[in-house]
Order: C-alpha cells, then sequence, then structure tokens
C-alpha cells in the first residue's frame, strides 16, 4: 500500500466524492426514517432498534451501490482497440466469452453517476474500476444472498421473532468471511492495488468504510448468540422446575 505523503490530489473533495460521501448518508437516513415507521417504539429496545438500521442501511448498500457495480462489470464496456492510451484496468481475458475484445466496468460507465462514485472508490481500491473476477464472485453473493437476507431479518426484527437471532449470526458470518477475501488477496502481494497516500484514501475509503462491515457484524454475531444463550437458560430452568414438581 502506498505511504501517506504530504500532497494531496486535486480531486480528493471534488463534486463526486461529495456526492458520494452524502448518498451513504442518505442510506443510513432511510433505514433510520424507516424503522420509526415499522418498529414499536415502546417495546423495541435501542439495541434492536440499531440492528435493524444497520441491516436495512446493508441491504440498500448492497442492493443500490454493490448492484450498480455488478451492473456495469456486466454491461459497460467500451471496445478494447478504443481503450488505448486510457489509464484502464485490463478486463480478465475471457470474461463474459469476448476474449480480449472487451474492457469492462465502472471504468467504462462514462458519465453514469453510479460509475463515477465506484470510479472515487477506485482510486484507493482499483480493482472497483475495472471486472476483477474475485471482486465480481464476491459481489455477486452479497447482492442476491446477503441483500434478501438482510430484506429478511429487518421484517423478523419487525415482528419480534427471535428467528433473527439465528439468521443474524448466519448473515454476520457471511459479511465477515467476505471482507476476508475481498483483502487477503491484497495482503498476499504486497497490496499492488490500494493506495493509501492520504488520510481520505487510507482512514475513511479503505478503513472507516469495510471496518464498519466488521466490527458490527461481530457485535451483531455477540448480541445473537447472547440471546439464544438466555432462551437455552430459560428453558434449562423449566425443564429444572417441572421435574422438581
Amino acid at each position: 500500500m502506498a505511504s501517506q505523503s504530504s500532497s494531496l490530489p486535486p480531486d480528493l473533495f471534488d463534486q463526486t466524492t461529495i456526492v458520494s460521501l452524502l448518498s451513504t448518508l442518505a442510506i443510513v437516513f432511510v433505514a433510520y426514517a424507516t424503522s420509526r415507521l415499522v418498529l414499536p417504539r415502546a417495546t423495541t429496545s435501542g439495541t434492536l432498534r440499531f440492528l435493524f438500521i444497520w441491516h436495512l442501511a446493508d441491504a440498500l448498500c448492497h442492493f443500490i451501490l454493490e448492484g450498480s457495480f455488478l451492473y456495469h462489470c456486466f454491461f459497460s464496456y467500451v471496445p478494447a482497440a478504443e481503450a488505448g492510451g486510457r489509464d484502464l484496468v485490463p478486463t480478465p481475458y475471457n470474461f463474459l466469452g469476448f476474449g480480449d475484445s472487451r474492457v469492462y466496468g465502472p471504468q467504462s460507465g462514462g458519465d453514469n453517476p453510479f460509475a463515477q462514485l465506484w470510479m472515487v472508490y477506485a482510486r484507493a481500491d482499483k480493482r472497483w474500476a475495472g471486472a476483477d473476477l474475485g471482486v465480481i464472485s464476491l459481489e455477486l453473493l452479497t447482492v442476491f444472498f446477503d441483500g434478501p437476507l438482510a430484506v429478511y431479518i429487518c421484517y423478523l426484527i419487525s415482528k419480534g421473532s427471535p428467528k433473527a437471532s439465528i439468521w443474524m449470526i448466519v448473515l454476520a458470518t457471511c459479511e465477515l468471511y467476505g471482507g476476508f477475501m475481498t483483502f487477503c488477496p491484497e495482503w498476499l502481494t504486497g497490496n499492488i492495488n490500494l493506495d493509501g497516500s492520504n488520510f481520505m484514501y487510507m482512514w475513511v475509503y479503505l478503513v472507516f468504510f469495510n471496518m464498519l462491515w466488521v466490527f458490527i457484524p461481530l457485535y451483531a454475531v455477540w448480541y445473537s448468540i447472547s440471546d439464544i444463550s438466555n432462551a437455552f437458560a430459560v428453558r434449562q430452568a423449566i425443564d429444572k422446575y417441572r421435574k422438581g414438581q
């Protein structure tokens, strides 16, 4: 990973960057507002409200943001012959069966707002500019499995179902595994695709945004295990009471 330097890139706080950051705040606001609408105020603990907001924001990020990344990986391309002279991330040979004739990814999405959003993040991790096979494979599971599961967990929480704790463990495990498999290849190859040359790239894009999907899933696991353990303890107490009668 590149070391931090005193000189900052001129596009560090351009309009696209600001809009991209605001979009994540908008997702959190929508999740919070939804929690106010669907969760009973009198009976919903602060912990469960937080976990509802997290899982809904998680789902929206998967569907909207990462879903748009997959869209550009599969449908946005420029002919390789027209890519000469442009600093584009190469597309793996025979991706989607087209040999080496096309260059895919947000880098080929032109002025599309979501393509531009991903090109902002790609300043810190250039794999997200093109069609990296490892990233695409993980994002397919993230969008089509993790996203729906997060919505289902929100539904269970809103209904007060104890099943929520079980599925939160499943989803958290998926999120943690996905994060590890995203960055482990970089750790093993010296972080050749990562740029930590300034505070924004290093601590906001690479650390903060990614560590959210480490610490909060771990918290969800801790809460869920505690909840399930408490249920077993209650059942054991009932069994002892019945045997003592």
